[in-house]
């Protein structure tokens, strides 16, 4: 059983008092920045992901083996861009402060790009992960733990079924969920897989539907070992908590939240709240990537001179822990950590 104590003020009172300063020290910052720096920076990124397609698909055309590379490289980071990257921040309403331009993205991202419901990508990672971030059973990652493989299947196998077993469970969610929905999930969802297939048949030259398969998977699998790797990474091995014992939300996210240094291909195709911003996206979660970057500095500076955690740790430190302790930390229960003062 761990316990955790700090110079920080402590109960309910106190965490809402940190919270709330911390609050508007983040709040001055955003309110100084430019709409480019809010939203259009990472607007930009998504936009020449777009436009890298056409280049992406006319490389796969070439007989050359380094520029067909190229282009399963491009396609590749192209889709985790808009997969990752954009859904993560559509979901969250941090593309655009419109709610319905915001409904109308979180649609493309997450239904036609990713092939998976919106409903319950917002309700999944909005709702239970944020909402109950390290509890257990509700928004722990355990959706992440699959007891029964091993660690070497787990960490290096794996993650290639991703891009395969992700419209299957769609399929099984939208059987729960109302038909003209579902209709329409399946509609969007079957457009995007069938717009890459037929791109890769028409412009990319691909003369057998096998082979066109084969590639589809290859680029929408180049990314998927960091990115099964990170979403376990800054949450599991960290403070865990019970429902009635769950501690104030500052304490819960500077606890339970861990951040990566920055890494350029992670960090434009999946984003700085997802890599190395983590623990500002948990505190923050409507911000922007390029906003969670920006606060950075005056969120760990607060955390810090409160005494508080503010987590971090390099991926191969990471990944070496989770290959050498992967019954403990993927098998086994966690244990619940014990808060002194802080609930």
């Amino acid at each position: 059983m761990e316990t955790a104590r700090g110079a920080a003020p402590q109960g309910s009172a106190g965490a809402e008092a940190l919270l709330g300063e911390l609050q508007a020290r983040v709040q001055d910052v955003v309110r100084a920045s430019s709409w480019w720096e809010r939203h259009g920076v990472d607007c930009a990124i998504l936009a020449l992901s777009l436009l890298s397609l056409p280049p992406g698909f006319l490389c796969l055309s070439s007989d050359h083996v380094l520029v067909f590379a190229l282009g399963i490289a491009i396609l590749g980071v192209c889709h985790y861009t808009l997969t990752v990257k954009g859904s993560h921040l559509a979901t969250h309403g941090a593309l655009t402060e419109s709610k319905s331009w915001s409904k109308i993205w979180t649609h493309f991202f997450v239904e036609v790009c990713t092939a998976f419901p919106a409903e319950d990508a917002r309700h999944g990672h909005v709702k239970m992960h944020h909402g109950y971030t390290n509890v257990l059973g509700l928004g722990d990652s355990s959706t992440w733990k699959v007891p029964r493989l091993n660690r070497y299947v787990y960490m290096f196998l794996a993650p290639l079924s991703i891009p395969i077993l992700t419209p299957l469970v769609a399929v099984e969610r939208l059987r729960k969920v109302n038909p003209r929905v579902a209709l329409r999930t399946l509609g969007l969802i079957s457009l995007g897989l069938y717009s890459h297939y037929w791109l890769l048949l028409n412009v990319s030259g691909f003369r057998s539907p096998g082979s066109a398969l084969v590639c589809m998977l290859s680029t929408r699998s180049l990314l998927a070992h960091p990115y099964l790797h990170i979403n376990i990474f800054q949450h599991i091995g960290l403070p865990m908590f019970s429902l009635d014992k769950k501690p104030r939300r500052i304490h819960m996210m500077s606890l339970g939240v861990l951040n990566l240094p920055r890494l350029p291909v992670l960090d434009w195709a999946f984003g700085h709240s997802i890599v190395s911003c983590h623990v500002e996206h948990h505190l923050f979660p409507k911000l922007s990537d390029h906003m969670c970057l920006k606060v950075k500095p005056v969120v760990s500076q607060f955390l810090r001179e409160k005494q508080l955690p503010y987590n971090e740790d390099t991926y191969l430190a990471r990944f070496w822990l989770f290959l050498s302790h992967y019954e403990e930390l993927m098998v086994q229960a966690p244990p619940i950590t014990e808060l002194v003062g802080l609930q």
